[in-house]
């Protein structure tokens, strides 16, 4: 089993940020299986099991989930695999190989820059025109980092324009102190950082205090403006779905995890 599983997610990064940017397909193995569920808390969480078996990560460890409800939407994916064992329709699967591989063994790297997107933030770089692309960002921006000044103490500047300005240092620590240390956490957050540019929007959504649709739209907004103007075609549509399955997959890390 454990040789079957490396050789169908052999080529998935273990660092999230780069695995947020990868979308490669590998080659796919017919599935060996009848049955995907979970098993009873090991004490370090629920075991993945394939017909009684348990499944282990690219690298060998124990796919465990830290409670059975994610544990069980991990192995929904499982199950609902049909011919072929294709990781490009299993995007929770694939973080929780990060997470276990990569974000466990190696968090700091993974705050780091999370702390980097902060001082870049997509938030705080605002369009000076036309007044309705503006007027769409203030509308979703703006309450986000109304809660990151008044919960976080994080007073970020807001630029016109694309010309990099620091922030200043007591807002980027504020913001990083909000950044969390449980890997299955700090993995959907370093996910969901890098698909929508914004430490910030990231950082709300593990808060619960914006829905993972409204933060979905926040980081579209740009895009939707563009598209409201200028029409979409079908690659770029695909793209937007890809990258939107990987962050309901984090997102649902974030809702189900402890």
């Amino acid at each position: 089993m454990r040789e079957f599983i490396e050789e169908i997610f052999v080529n998935q990064p273990l660092d999230p940020m780069v695995s947020a940017r990868q979308g490669a397909r590998v080659n796919l193995r017919k599935k060996f299986y009848e049955r995907a569920d979970i098993g009873d808390d090991t004490g370090e969480g629920f075991p993945l099991r394939l017909d009684g078996k348990q499944v282990f990560t690219p690298a060998r460890h124990a796919l465990v989930a830290p409670t059975a409800a994610l544990a069980e939407r991990i192995a929904q994916e499982w199950q609902a695999q049909t011919d072929v064992i294709d990781p490009a329709t299993m995007p929770l699967t694939r973080l929780a190989n990060v997470i276990i591989d990569g974000v466990a063994a190696s968090p700091k790297p993974v705050t780091e820059e999370i702390v980097q997107y902060l001082g870049t933030d997509l938030l705080c770089y605002r369009a000076d025109s036309p007044p309705g692309l503006v007027g769409r960002q203030n509308d979703l921006w703006n309450p986000v980092l109304d809660w990151a000044r008044e919960a976080l103490g994080a007073r970020f500047v807001l630029i016109e324009g694309i010309v990099f300005a620091a922030q200043p240092e007591a807002a980027l620590a504020a913001a990083s102190a909000a950044i969390p240390t449980d890997a299955w956490r700090l993995g959907a957050v370093a996910s969901i950082t890098t698909i929508t540019g914004s430490a910030l929007l990231a950082l709300a959504l593990n808060a619960g205090v914006f829905d993972a649709d409204t933060v979905w739209a926040a980081a579209h907004v740009d895009d939707d403006w563009q598209i409201s103007q200028w029409g979409s075609d079908a690659l770029a549509e695909q793209r937007r779905a890809n990258r939107q399955a990987e962050f309901n997959a984090a997102a649902a890390v974030l809702r189900l995890a402890a």
